[in-house]
């Protein structure tokens, strides 16, 4: 059983989202949070899998919150907008493992639970191009850039350092594959498929990869291959 806490400021939409997941059988909520405060006490009370967090809520916003739960073993999904809001950018530098469009289908916030709770990476097709281009955009780590924890500031919108070339030449032909695909949005399972290897080969793979990059997400992972040119 997958167990979440959502963090939403609006009740009409938390409601619905509460809905949405208590209609899956594998899925359970175990508190709902209508700000940052709130999300971060409910996941260590309840010890849940993952938060569905909202960015901008009162008193602490989903990024400060999801900076505390990163590390604790609890996932992040953060909801944003399409026009991707800037606190966004926050959210990855924190570690969040995935973003997810508040207009979502009912199929598809389920199915985007399950793959964060799996250990996958999850980011909304609309969104990831934008969202690699902002990233590919942005100061290289050494390079001057003031600080990105404040919303809005979009000089060093990552605030992460990028793996070396150096880093990259440690990869094994395989883990340079692998770290292709993530770069195209693959999940494990869709991985797995391209190289015609197991999902579980492929979620290995995905972790060394991360490991030997130095990375914390799969996001992370993506625009290292897209900024290196080894995804289109």
């Amino acid at each position: 059983m997958i167990r979440v806490v959502v963090a939403e400021d609006q009740w009409a939409v938390r409601s619905g989202l509460v809905m949405i997941l208590e209609s899956a059988p594998d899925i359970e909520v175990a508190a709902e949070a209508a700000d940052g405060e709130q999300a971060v006490a409910a996941a260590r009370r309840t010890g849940c899998d993952l938060v569905l967090m909202d960015v901008r809520m009162p008193r602490k916003d989903g990024i400060a919150a999801t900076r505390e739960l990163v590390g604790t073993g609890t996932d992040v999904l953060i909801l944003t907008t399409f026009d991707l809001d800037e606190y966004v950018f926050g959210a990855l530098r924190a570690g969040a493992a995935g973003f997810l469009l508040k207009n979502v289908d009912a199929d598809g916030l389920i199915e985007s639970v399950r793959v964060v709770a799996r250990g996958e990476g999850m980011i909304a097709p609309a969104v990831t191009r934008r969202l690699i281009r902002e990233f590919a955009g942005a100061p290289t780590a050494g390079a001057p850039a003031e600080r990105a924890d404040t919303p809005g500031d979009r000089s060093d919108p990552g605030g992460w350092e990028r793996p070396a070339a150096s880093a990259l030449a440690e990869l094994t032909p395989r883990e340079r594959e692998v770290l292709a695909c993530v770069g195209e949005g693959l999940s494990n399972r869709q991985v797995a498929r391209r190289l015609g290897i197991t999902e579980p080969t492929a979620k290995t793979h995905v972790s060394r990869v991360l490991a030997k990059l130095g990375l914390r997400s799969r996001v992370q992972a993506a625009i290292a291959a897209q900024e290196r040119g080894l995804a289109p």
